[in-house]
């Protein structure tokens, strides 16, 4: 999987960086079809500053994204892995349930 980064108007520290990859590799467990996988860190406001973490997964031919906002990366980036989870458990599950219908679909054509 192919992991970019981007902290936008400002430099990450290398700690936040390190954690966001650790936890993007972890989403592999879920999924081995992830090809691309980008991170993006944003700020609204100087003080009492809005901290957003934006996780896109390209998977085959889609693209699942999922954007959380709150006053810590880390927790930013928390919630958006656990919202890509959900997604990507929800894509599973879809692309068996199309298999399941075409193998369906085979059995009772060769009956």
């Amino acid at each position: 999987m192919d992991v970019n980064f981007t902290a936008r108007k400002f430099k990450v520290h290398a700690d936040i960086k390190d954690y966001a990859f650790e936890e993007v590799r972890k989403l592999e467990k879920f999924f081995d079809g992830i090809t691309k996988a980008d991170i993006i860190l944003s700020y609204e406001r100087g003080l009492n500053s809005v901290k957003t973490a934006e996780v896109n997964l390209h998977v085959h031919a889609h693209m699942l994204s999922a954007k959380e906002k709150s006053n810590d990366f880390v927790k930013s980036l928390d919630a958006a892995m656990d919202k890509a989870s959900v997604q990507l458990k929800k894509y599973k599950s879809r692309l068996r349930d199309k298999d399941k219908a075409k193998v369906r679909k085979l059995v009772r054509e060769k009956e």
